[in-house]
């Protein structure tokens, strides 16, 4: 199997950087391709009042989501490897494994989730493994071990 159509799920922290930098290894040996993935999570916006907040935590979610998948597709352009950006918006668990059987495999980061809203919702990460319709490489971060 070769895994040149490689999907990376990105929110821009810190924790996903590491698995962004694997994949374009990946991307150099293989000749392959990256797609930078964001998902503009709307359970956050769904447990929201109406109003111009929601609109402010929504453009502030969209200016993240352009500014995690610069980031891959700068590092793209320093390390000679194809990117394509594409941002959604749904749950992450769903939108990540609703685009699983376009890819050879996901390569990601445990999404920066802490605390919380970690323990609520598990693991993205987690769950992409045992759903997938791709293989999946969980990179973890030196962050992560904080």
């Amino acid at each position: 199997m070769s895994f040149k159509n490689i999907l990376v799920p990105t929110d821009g922290s810190e924790y996903t950087k590491e698995a962004v930098r694997r994949a374009m290894e990946l991307a150099k040996l293989v000749g392959g391709k990256v797609t930078a993935l964001y998902v503009l999570d709307q359970t956050i916006l769904t447990n929201m009042p109406m109003d111009t907040a929601v609109m402010n935590v929504y453009n502030t979610l969209e200016k993240e989501g352009k500014d995690a998948v610069d980031f891959v597709r700068d590092l793209g352009a320093q390390e000679g490897v194809e990117v394509e950006l594409s941002i959604k918006e749904g749950t992450p668990v769903k939108v990540i494994l609703d685009e699983s059987p376009n890819y050879d495999i996901i390569v990601m980061g445990t999404l920066g989730r802490t605390g919380m809203s970690k323990l609520l919702m598990g693991s993205v990460a987690e769950r992409v493994v045992r759903a997938s319709l791709c293989p999946v490489m969980v990179v973890r971060s030196p962050e992560a071990s904080n």
